[in-house]
């Protein structure tokens, strides 16, 4: 194969995988802010709201680990990214026209397992062109900010003009836009190079092995933690928002701009990954979360919204990086997808779960205070990621690989 079509191989890579994220996105840039809204529309209460959304990131504490067992098990991580995308379309295109607490409960587990797992398989996919090419992963990652940025602001206009109940229709579209991509998307670099069927299969004991390692735990803890502080932001950030007299319109551009914040860092993500170094990005990502969610919970102005805002790119945005390139670093291609699917069950299931869980009765009871619990557990994941960071070099050695 001569040099240039190695290039365009590794650019079609790139662009399919970015093109995932990017569709994936479009689901998160409209569930996240405007969901809440169509469940308050469809009836529910803060408290019903906050079972809805936490219950399946609950459940995907075990679902979503086993089926990334069963892809790498498998080697065609492909196929099954195809299945979870029509079925989260299907669960989806239920959940619109049901009515109720417990229809509604039903069809967002059914919807919310799919999806929830593509992405850490989809991260597995992309971070392969990584090790595999030398591919820039923030750079295919940060396709998936943008397309959150124009449908976060499509949604809040659509909404504001068409009502609460069309933004459930707007998280249907980018299931659509998912099951269209999903079949565009490549194998794993280094599985397609050696063939699915040469590759020696997993064992259930070597993809839980992983639990095992007291390094692989206490970064499941300080990543997990930092990522389920927003767990009050994301629940409930547009309805306070609405609450303190702020449009659609602009709940919509403060979404944005903290994705704008999250994307330049994506942009340039592998040198700071260089400079700074996996574990020191949750450490700063821990530490600017305490600072964002203590001044939230002041119910600042709107003038001071917008540099709180940018903090997603550190509060998210280092944490996440920090995270999947730990994960790259220290954990063998063969068990990639059940670490990343680990890591998303805790950040995603466990924490985030219980999170929220805890914020809808706190936001019943204290509003915006509510965002001072979440400062506490911004606060414990800095002092795992501390505990992280002095572990040194032993931190790429969790799987007893010399890596």
């Amino acid at each position: 194969m001569s040099e240039g079509d190695v290039e365009r191989e590794r650019r079609g890579f790139a662009a399919r995988v970015a093109l995932l994220f990017a569709a994936l996105s479009v689901i998160i840039g409209t569930s996240l802010p405007y969901l809440p809204v169509w469940l308050d529309w469809a009836g529910l209460g803060a408290s019903e709201i906050a079972v809805v959304t936490a219950a399946p990131l609950l459940v995907r504490i075990v679902v979503t680990p086993l089926i990334a067992f069963a892809a790498d098990r498998a080697g065609d991580h492909r196929r099954f990214l195809i299945g979870l995308s029509w079925a989260c379309l299907a669960g989806l295109l239920a959940l619109a026209l049901s009515r109720g607490f417990w229809p509604i409960l039903a069809w967002t587990l059914i919807f919310s397992l799919a999806w929830t797992t593509i992405m850490p398989l989809t991260e597995t996919v992309a971070m392969s062109g990584v090790k595999a090419a030398g591919l820039d992963y923030g750079r295919m990652r940060l396709w998936g900010s943008l397309s959150f940025i124009a449908s976060s602001l499509a949604g809040g206009w659509i909404v504001e003009r068409l009502g609460a109940v069309s933004a459930i229709w707007l998280v249907v579209a980018g299931a659509a836009l998912t099951a269209a991509a999903a079949h565009g998307v490549p194998q794993p670099m280094g599985l397609a190079a050696r063939g699915a069927g040469t590759a020696r299969r997993l064992s259930l004991a070597e993809a839980t092995g992983l639990l095992g390692s007291r390094t692989f735990l206490t970064f499941l803890a300080a990543a997990g933690l930092a990522q389920a502080a927003h767990a009050v932001f994301y629940t409930f950030g547009t309805l306070h928002w609405r609450d303190l007299g702020l449009s659609t319109g602009w709940s919509g551009t403060l979404w944005a701009i903290s994705i704008v914040a999250e994307v330049a860092l994506f942009a340039w993500s592998a040198a700071v990954v260089r400079r700074i170094g996996p574990v020191e990005l949750i450490v700063l990502g821990s530490g600017a979360a305490v600072v964002r969610w203590l001044a939230m919970g002041l119910d600042p102005p709107l003038v001071l919204l917008v540099p709180l805002q940018l903090l997603h790119a550190l509060t998210f945005g280092a944490t996440h990086i920090g995270a999947i390139h730990f994960i790259g670093r220290a954990v063998p291609e063969t068990r990639a997808g059940t670490a990343q699917a680990l890591y998303a069950s805790v950040t995603g299931g466990i924490a985030m779960g219980g999170a929220m869980l805890l914020a809808g009765p706190l936001y019943a009871a204290y509003a915006g205070r509510a965002y001072w619990a979440m400062a506490v557990i911004a606060a414990f994941a800095l002092i795992a990621s501390l505990a992280l960071l002095r572990a040194g070099p032993r931190a790429l050695q969790i799987t007893g690989d010399s890596r």
